[in-house]
């Protein structure tokens, strides 16, 4: 796919496939077209070029709410009506499903409780938005794509804001929140940890594909970070990623003027 706004490419050519069943991470740089992609995804934004196959179907000739049956979309940043409660909000996932929200709104179905309960938000759940912290927002967001049951879930960042309890708690409800599941990620390790397959961008080209494992290499990250990479296996078998700004010899100072060179 390519995606164009006015004279800028953002994406150039971009290919790739998250398989059924898989969590496929979308890593690269800042301004690399990672969220750009994502919006691409669920026609967000338009393609210059190119076509999106969802289970066999172009998503060219689909409507919004066909996409929207099958697709959940967790952005960087939440702003819900923030006069809402906390269940009406996740709620909203089933709108997609059932055309209008049932009678009542607030109404516990077990898609709903399961939802809240998944992200430790059951006790708040007829809380105010308006009341919530950024971290607390983000996992609303990710109880309502729950509740949405879609079959493939888009995440950006969805650990941003969160503590260290909650983002592991976010990460370990992925493999759970859809059988496909696609998320922009900037933690390199994090994704080392929790994805099957990774998409390196750069200046909105893949540079690499493939399992964390195959991807994640020092000839790799340098190039596309500017760093200096180290990567160790632990003996549990995850990955360690240590980076360090790369060694470049110091700048010379000019040498001190003298009354011959004066």
């Amino acid at each position: 796919m390519t995606v164009r706004a006015g004279n800028r490419v953002l994406l150039d050519g971009v290919s790739f496939q998250a398989p059924t069943g898989a969590v496929t991470g979308i890593v690269g740089p800042n301004g690399s077209g990672k969220t750009t992609l994502l919006r691409a995804l669920v026609r967000a934004t338009p393609l210059s070029a190119g076509r999106i196959v969802l289970d066999g179907h172009d998503l060219r000739i689909q409507n919004r709410r066909w996409i929207a049956r099958r697709v959940a979309e967790v952005g960087q940043r939440s702003e819900p009506d923030a006069s809402l409660r906390i269940v009406d909000e996740v709620s909203l996932g089933g709108i997609a499903e059932n055309g209008v929200l049932r009678s009542g709104g607030a109404a516990f179905d077990h898609r709903v409780a399961d939802a809240l309960d998944a992200v430790d938000l059951s006790h708040r759940a007829f809380d105010r938005l308006s009341t919530l912290s950024g971290g607390e927002l983000q996992r609303v967001a990710l109880a309502r794509a729950l509740a949405q049951g879609a079959s493939h879930v888009l995440l950006d960042e969805p650990t941003n804001h969160l503590d260290i309890r909650h983002r592991l708690e976010i990460i370990s409800l992925l493999r759970r929140i859809a059988p496909t599941v696609v998320v922009v990620l900037h933690d390199l390790e994090l994704a080392a940890q929790v994805c099957d397959r990774v998409v390196v961008l750069q200046r909105g080209v893949v540079v690499g594909a493939g399992r964390p494992s195959e991807v994640f290499q020092p000839r790799l990250l340098d190039a596309v970070y500017d760093v200096t990479t180290r990567v160790t296996a632990t003996p549990d078998g995850l990955t360690r990623l240590f980076f360090s700004l790369p060694s470049t010899p110091p700048a010379l100072c000019p040498a001190p003027r003298t009354k011959e060179s004066a």
